[in-house]
């Protein structure tokens, strides 16, 4: 069985066109969200569609772009509909997962995805490492300033207070206070 999947941005916007497609495409059911964008990942008209979807089903759109912006919900979308026995078709894409071409199409587009996901993976890790480099930070902010810790470390040197104590007057945990000392290597 075809099922049909349609979707409009906003209220306005019309949802014949793809009505009329996925009919004339031969879907027994069709699911429909008004007024949600695609961005947006948990849309009613897409849950019920998904959830009437079973083996040997065939999730149909009109255009790829009208289930979703994000190439990786996609991807993720499609190849769960794949595990499950089901296919895909998008009708303005020529993408049709039941058909060789079809799982080609799909496969490149994984790849694609796949390959973009590590471009932006490099390019993060390579911020960073320039980050430390200058001398930044890299991470959650620090809860302790330096001199915070230059501090404590003395107090408890000198015997004028416990690490428990100087956490609390910190308001820190002491854990907190242990790890920063350790990593600024202050002795106790």
């Amino acid at each position: 069985m075809k099922i049909g999947y349609a979707r409009v941005s906003t209220d306005d916007q019309n949802l014949d066109l793809q009505l009329d497609a996925l009919g004339r495409a031969g879907c027994e059911r069709i699911f429909t969200d008004q007024g949600v964008s695609g961005a947006t990942i948990e849309r009613e008209g897409l849950s019920q569609a998904i959830a009437a979807v079973g083996k040997g089903d065939v999730l149909v759109v009109w255009k790829l772009d009208r289930l979703g912006r994000s190439l990786s919900f996609l991807i993720s979308l499609i190849e769960k509909l794949r595990n499950e026995g089901a296919g895909f078709e998008s009708l303005s894409d020529g993408i049709d997962t039941t058909t060789t071409g079809g799982k080609l199409v799909f496969h490149i587009m994984g790849a694609l995805a796949e390959f973009e996901r590590s471009l932006i993976s490099e390019r993060s890790k390579a911020g960073m490492q320039a980050a430390r480099r200058r001398g930044k930070h890299v991470g959650r902010p620090l809860k302790l300033s330096r001199e915070q810790i230059h501090h404590a470390s003395q107090m408890v040197r000198e015997g004028r207070e416990t690490v428990s104590g100087m956490a609390g007057l910190l308001n820190v945990d002491r854990g907190t206070l242990r790890r920063a000392l350790k990593r600024d290597k202050y002795s106790l």
